[in-house]
C-alpha cells in the first residue's frame, strides 16, 4: 500500500460507499441481470454467484465492465449522466487517463466525505479474505474484501475503529494490519508478493475483478503488488511497460510474467506472477479459478513474451 494522499481532491471527496463498486464502461453497460452489482448495498457475492458462464463471459465479449472500487476508495467524479457518475481511480494508474482509471458507477454508490475530515494519522487495510465492519455494539453492517483501506480514527485492543463514508465502525484487530498512512505499507519482497495471492487459489475469474469476490489476471498482480506497499497499473498492458526487465533465465518469486498471442509476437493478452521453480500464479479466464502451473508444455510457454520486477531485491541478481 503506498502512503495516502488527497492532494489531488478537491476539498470535499467521493469515496466508494458499497463493499464493491463494478466500474462500467458506460451507463448503459450494466444489463437487468447485473441490479445485485448496481444497487446499494451492494451484494457481489451473490451477483457473481447468480451468474451464468455466458454472462459472466458477456462483461469482457461484450466490453460493458472496466474495474472496480473497494469499500471507501476515493474517486474523482468528472461527469454524470443521469444516475451515473463518471469518475478516474487516482491510486489505479492508466495511459487510458492520467489521472487514473477511468469509467462509469452508479452515482448512489459513491458518497461525498469532507477531505481534511477523511485522512488521518493512521490507516487500517483489511489483511483477510473477508472482514466484517461492525457497529459500537458488535453489529455486523457490511463484509469487506481484502485489501480494502479506511482511515483510523483509534486503535482499541481487540478492535481498531475506522472512518466510513457512513460515520465511525469498527474492525477486528487480527483482520487488519495498521500503517502510517504518510509512509505506506513497507514494501515487501517477491515472495510475499506470491504469498499474498497464494490463499486465492480456486478463487473463480471474474473480469474487471479487483476484489476478493473474484479478481482477473491484472487485478490479482495489482493486488498482490498493492499488499506489499508497491502502486503498479491496473491493465497488463500497463503494467508491461514498467518495472524492470528481468531475464527469462533470472526470474524470482513475485516478478510478472506477460503473455502475447502469436507466440509472443503478437497482442498481450495475460499476465501472471512467477511462483518459483518453473511455475506461474495467475487467475486465467472466465470459467476457471486461480491456479498454479508448470509453465512448461503450456501455450503459456509459446506466448511468454517479457518479464518485469517492481519488487525491491534487496540480494540483487
Amino acid at each position: 500500500m503506498v502512503k495516502q494522499s488527497f492532494d489531488q481532491f478537491s476539498d470535499s471527496l467521493y469515496v466508494t460507499a458499497v463493499q464493491v463498486a463494478t466500474v462500467w464502461t458506460s451507463p448503459d453497460s450494466a444489463r437487468d441481470i447485473d441490479r445485485l452489482g448496481v444497487k446499494v448495498p451492494a451484494d457481489v457475492k451473490q451477483w457473481i454467484n447468480e451468474l451464468t458462464y455466458e454472462q459472466n463471459l458477456a462483461l469482457c465479449d461484450e466490453n460493458r465492465v472496466q474495474s472496480q472500487l473497494l469499500y471507501g476508495q476515493p474517486v474523482i467524479i468528472t461527469d454524470t449522466k443521469g444516475d451515473w457518475a463518471h469518475v478516474v481511480i487516482p491510486d489505479q494508474p492508466s495511459k487510458k487517463d492520467e489521472r487514473g482509471y477511468p469509467g462509469w458507477v452508479p452515482r448512489a454508490q459513491l458518497l461525498e466525505v469532507d477531505k481534511e475530515d477523511w485522512q488521518s494519522e493512521f490507516t487500517a487495510v483489511v489483511i483477510r479474505k473477508k472482514a466484517w465492519l461492525e457497529t459500537e455494539a458488535g453489529q455486523r453492517e457490511t463484509e469487506l474484501s481484502y485489501l480494502t483501506v479506511l482511515p483510523v480514527v483509534e486503535v482499541g485492543d481487540t478492535r481498531v475503529e475506522v472512518k466510513t463514508p457512513y460515520g465511525n465502525r469498527f474492525l477486528q484487530s487480527n483482520e487488519v494490519t495498521v500503517f502510517p498512512s504518510a509512509k505506506g505499507l513497507e514494501k515487501g519482497n517477491g515472495k510475499s508478493i506470491v504469498e499474498a495471492v497464494e490463499a486465492y487459489t480456486g478463487l473463480d475469474y471474474f473480469w474487471g475483478g479487483m476484489s476478493a469476490y473474484g479478481y482477473d489476471c491484472s487485478g490479482l498482480a495489482y493486488a498482490a503488488h498493492k499488499a506489499n506497499g508497491y502502486q503498479i497499473a491496473r491493465d497488463a498492458g500497463d503494467q508491461a511497460k514498467a518495472g524492470v526487465d528481468v531475464p527469462f533465465n533470472a526470474l524470482k518469486p513475485g516478478d510478472l510474467l506477460f503473455f502475447a498471442y502469436e507466440e509472443g509476437k503478437g497482442r498481450l493478452h495475460h499476465v501472471g506472477i512467477y511462483y518459483g521453480d518453473g511455475k506461474m500464479l495467475h487467475s486465467p479466464q472466465t470459467g476457471k479459478g486461480i491456479e498454479i502451473i508448470e509453465l512448461a508444455g503450456t501455450i503459456y510457454e509459446k506466448e511468454l513474451c517479457a518479464a518485469k520486477r517492481y519488487w525491491l531485491d534487496t540480494e540483487g541478481t
